[in-house]
C-alpha cells in the first residue's frame, strides 16, 4: 500500500491511496475460508461446497469490504501519523477515483479531498473591551430579601383579588372605539399588582375575580421592559406599544411572605448558622457579588470573542467547507441553500471554531471529563446528607461514584460544561489582555448586554 499527498493550494490538498492485493489477499482468503465452512448451498452437504463456487459468488462483497476497513484505517492512520490538522473530514474525491469493480480489479487507487485547518494568529492588541465591576447596593440587597420572602412564603388563591396580589388572566389589544382588534396583540398574562406604575390602574382590580373584565392602557400601567416581559413582545415592538388592552381575569394568587428569622435563613442557606438578620444580608450581598461577576465575566467573553471574529482575517477553505457541510447535513440540505446561508450562519460559526482551536494552543480552553466530574461533585456534596454508617473518606467516594456517573452524558450536563468553558475562556483572556476594570451601575450593564446581545441577531 502506497499514500501520498500533493498540496492544491496553501490549504487544500489531495490524498491519494493505492491498495495492491497483497495488502488485503490473507484477510479475504481466511473469510473465504470461514464461508465455505458455514455455506449451505444446495447440491452440496454443509461446508463441502468447492472454493471456486464460493470465490464467485462471495468474493467481490469480501474484497468491497476489506478494501473498504483497509482504506479508513490507513487514511486516518496516515493524517495523524503526518500530524495533518485538518478540518472536518476527508472526502471522497469519486471523480478521480473512477469506477471501482471489485469483481474485475485486484489493485486499486483512491483519491481524498482534504483542508488543512487556517493558520490563525490572533493580535491582541486589535481588541478592546473593559471588564464591568457591578457593586451590590444595599436596594439590590433589599430587593433580593423581599423575593426570597415571597419565594418561601406562603401561597394563596383567593377568590376575590386584593392589593399586591398576581393577577392571571386572558389579554387582547383593542381598537379605539374598545373593541378587540383585528390581528391585535392576544396574550395569556400574569403580572404583580405592585408592579403597576399608576396605582389607579391597580385599584380596577381590587375587589375582582374570575371571568371579570378590567381594562387600561398598557403604557400607562407597565414599563416597557415589563410590557416585553408581561405580553411576550419583542423589545422594540414593547416600546411602541401604546394601546388601551382588556384583561378577562381567570384567577389570582397571593403570597403572605415569610419571616425574616432562622427558619428562612436555613432555607436560603442550609448548614451555615446564620442567625441574625446582618449575617443574612451579608452571606446575600456575597451570593450577588458572584452573580454579578459571572455575568461580568460573561459579557466580557462575548465582547472579546466578537472583536476577534471582526478581526479574523485567515484564509480558509471555503469550497472544500460547503462540500464537508453539504455531505453531513441532513437529507434536505441543498448547496444552495449552504450558499444563501453562508455569510450569516456558517462562516461566523467556522471562523470561531478556527479560533477556538488557535486559541486552545495558547492554553487548554475546553473542559476536561475530571473537572466536569469535580464540578458536580460539588453540587452534590452542598446538598448531600452523609449516612450515618459512612466516615469522610467513604462520603467522597459515594459523591465521587454518583458524580462520574452524572457526567457520562453529556445532555445532563451540557449547562455545566458551557459554564466551564466561559470561566476558562475568560481566564485566558484576562491573561492576554489584562482589561481594565470599570465600574457600572446596573443600567449601565443592562445596556451594554442589550447592545451586546442585539449584534448577535
Amino acid at each position: 500500500m502506497n499514500i501520498s499527498r500533493e498540496n492544491l493550494g496553501d490549504l487544500d490538498l489531495s490524498i491519494k491511496i493505492e491498495i495492491a492485493e497483497n495488502d488485503y489477499a490473507e484477510k479475504v482468503t481466511k473469510q473465504l475460508k470461514e464461508y465455505q465452512h458455514k455455506a449451505t448451498i444446495p447440491g452440496f452437504r454443509k461446508g463441502m461446497a468447492p472454493m471456486g463456487l464460493i470465490q464467485r459468488m462471495y468474493k467481490p462483497a469480501i474484497v468491497g469490504e476489506a478494501v473498504q476497513d483497509l482504506l479508513s484505517e490507513s487514511l486516518y492512520k496516515y493524517i495523524e501519523d503526518e500530524k495533518l490538522e485538518i478540518v472536518g473530514s476527508p472526502l471522497s474525491n469519486d471523480e478521480k477515483t473512477g469506477a471501482i469493480d471489485f469483481a474485475k480489479n485486484t489493485d486499486f487507487t483512491f483519491y481524498f479531498d482534504a483542508a488543512l485547518m487556517p493558520q490563525v494568529n490572533i493580535d491582541w492588541s486589535k481588541v478592546d473591551a473593559k471588564l464591568c465591576s457591578l457593586k451590590v447596593s444595599a436596594k439590590d440587597v433589599d430587593t433580593q430579601v423581599e423575593e426570597l420572602q415571597n419565594r418561601f412564603g406562603k401561597f394563596d388563591t383567593p377568590e376575590v383579588i386584593g392589593e399586591g396580589d398576581y393577577v392571571y388572566g386572558k389579554a387582547v389589544e383593542l381598537d379605539k372605539e374598545g373593541h378587540e382588534k383585528e390581528g391585535g396583540w392576544s396574550t395569556f398574562v400574569s403580572f404583580p399588582l405592585a408592579d403597576m406604575k399608576d396605582p389607579e390602574i391597580a385599584a380596577q382590580f381590587y375587589g375582582k375575580k374570575a371571568e371579570d373584565k378590567v381594562v387600561f392602557n398598557a403604557a400607562k400601567a407597565f414599563t416597557p421592559s415589563q410590557i416585553e416581559k408581561n405580553f411576550r413582545m419583542d423589545n422594540a415592538t414593547a416600546k411602541k406599544f401604546k394601546s388601551d388592552i382588556e384583561v378577562t381575569i381567570s384567577g389570582s394568587s397571593h403570597i403572605t411572605p415569610a419571616e425574616l428569622n432562622e427558619e428562612l435563613f436555613e432555607k436560603v442557606f442550609p448548614g451555615q448558622d446564620i442567625k441574625d438578620v446582618d449575617k443574612f444580608r451579608k452571606a446575600l450581598t456575597a451570593q450577588i457579588e458572584q452573580a454579578n461577576d459571572e455575568q461580568c465575566r460573561l459579557l466580557y467573553v462575548s465582547q472579546v470573542r466578537k472583536q476577534l471574529l471582526d478581526n479574523f482575517d485567515a484564509p480558509i477553505p471555503e469550497a472544500f467547507l460547503k462540500r464537508w457541510i453539504l455531505s453531513r447535513g441532513d437529507k434536505d440540505l441543498t448547496a444552495e441553500a449552504i450558499e444563501n446561508e453562508w455569510a450569516d450562519k456558517y462562516l461566523p460559526s467556522l471562523k470561531w471554531e478556527f479560533l477556538d482551536a488557535a486559541l486552545n494552543k495558547i492554553k487548554n480552553i475546553e473542559p476536561t471529563q475530571n473537572d466536569i466530574v469535580d464540578y458536580v461533585k460539588d453540587i452534590l456534596r452542598k446538598n448531600d446528607t452523609p449516612k450515618d454508617d459512612e466516615d469522610e473518606k467513604q462520603a467522597d467516594e459515594r459523591l465521587e461514584q454518583t458524580a462520574r456517573s452524572i457526567a457520562q452524558d453529556r445532555k445532563n450536563v451540557q449547562q455545566i460544561v458551557d459554564k466551564l468553558y466561559v470561566e476558562n475562556t475568560f481566564a485566558l483572556f484576562k491573561e492576554q489582555l489584562n482589561p481594565e476594570v470599570e465600574k457600572v451601575t446596573a443600567k449601565e450593564f443592562n445596556e451594554r448586554a442589550n447592545a451586546d446581545a442585539e449584534k448577535d441577531k
